[in-house]
């Protein structure tokens, strides 16, 4: 497994997708299917192949300034790499 980079552009994996309602958003996957709410779903829906995870850490840390940027970083990182580890997504 390729390691998540600063530069590393994650997006949705072949085969991923958004389904449902704009309060009930899933992504759907070929091994079933996971509803992510919170803070999940905006870093998810960060995941567009286009931003980086530096940017998508910098857009997180700006609307959370009351919490430690690191544990952000540390935060958005884990929970990237456990979707990667499941082939939600890609980067």
């Amino acid at each position: 497994m390729p390691p998540l980079l600063d530069t590393s552009q994650p997006r949705l994996a072949r085969g991923c997708r958004w389904a449902g309602s704009e309060e009930h958003r899933l992504v759907v996957f070929p091994e079933g299917a996971i509803r992510i709410e919170g803070t999940g779903r905006r870093i998810l829906e960060a995941c567009d192949g286009m931003r980086s995870l530096a940017q998508i850490v910098a857009e997180l840390q700006a609307n959370y300034i009351a919490s430690d940027p690191e544990r952000i970083r540390q935060d958005v990182t884990e929970f990237l790499e456990s979707l990667h580890a499941k082939r939600i997504i890609d980067f």
